[in-house]
C-alpha cells in the first residue's frame, strides 16, 4: 500500500490532482477543500494516500493530513458510505468536527453534510461506535505529542461547559431557547462554566 506520494504538482482539477513522480503522473482523488490547500502548480507536495483496489477499479485517494486520512478510513467502514461519499464529507466537515459529532451523537451536525439524512447520520454514529471504541477513536484523531490540548479536546470541553451553564441558568428560571440565543452572542471558547453563567446572566438581563 502507498502510505504517501511526494512529487511535483502537475494538475489541479475538479475532484482530483496529478502529481509527477519520476516521470509518472499519479491521479489522486481529493476533497475540494483538500485540493484548495494542497499547494500551487509546480510545487513539490506530499499527500497521504489510501489505495483502493477492486476488481473493476483501482483508485488513489489523497489527504493533506493524517487526521483527514483517518476520518476517511472511519467513514468507509460504515455500510452505505463509499469512498466518493466520504470524500464529499471531507469537503465540508473537519476531522475534529466529525469526531465531536460522533462522540456527542449530534445527528443535526451530520445532516448538514450533503447527501446525509437523519437515517444515514444515525447509522454512521451507530456503526462507528460499535466498531471502534470511543477512547481509541479520540486517541487516534486527537493525539498530541507535547501534552497540550488538541482542538477536539478543547471543543469537547467547551461543549461540556456550555451544557453545564445552560442547565444552571435553567434552574434560575430562564428558558433554554432564550439562553441559547444569548450564548450565540458570546465568544464561548476557553470560558469556564462559571464564566459562561456570568456572561449569560449579563446578556439575559438586557
Amino acid at each position: 500500500m502507498l502510505a504517501y506520494i511526494k512529487g511535483k504538482l502537475e494538475m489541479k482539477m475538479t475532484g482530483y490532482i496529478v502529481i509527477d513522480v519520476g516521470g509518472l503522473g499519479y491521479k489522486i482523488f481529493m476533497s475540494d477543500t483538500g485540493i484548495d490547500k494542497v499547494g500551487n502548480i509546480g510545487d513539490t507536495i506530499k499527500v497521504h494516500t489510501y489505495y483502493k483496489v477492486r476488481e473493476d477499479d483501482i483508485s488513489i485517494f489523497g489527504f493533506n493530513t493524517l487526521e483527514e486520512l483517518r476520518m476517511f478510513e472511519l467513514l468507509i467502514l460504515v455500510s452505505g458510505v463509499g469512498a466518493k461519499t466520504a470524500i464529499t464529507m471531507l469537503s465540508v466537515c473537519e476531522p475534529t468536527e466529525f469526531a465531536l459529532a460522533i462522540i456527542s451523537e449530534d445527528i443535526k451536525a451530520l445532516t448538514q453534510i450533503p447527501g446525509i439524512g437523519a437515517k444515514s447520520a444515525q447509522r454512521i454514529i451507530l456503526e462507528l461506535k460499535d466498531k471502534i471504541k470511543k477512547e481509541q477513536q479520540i486517541q487516534e484523531l486527537t493525539k498530541a505529542s507535547d501534552g497540550t490540548k488538541t482542538k477536539l479536546e478543547q471543543k469537547i470541553e467547551t461543549e461540556e461547559n456550555i451544557s453545564e451553564a445552560i442547565a444552571a441558568l435553567q434552574v434560575l428560571g430562564y428558558n433554554k431557547k432564550e439562553i441559547e440565543k444569548a450564548f450565540e452572542k458570546i465568544e464561548k471558547e476557553a470560558l469556564t462554566a462559571e464564566e459562561l453563567i456570568r456572561k449569560g446572566l449579563t446578556m439575559l438581563a438586557r
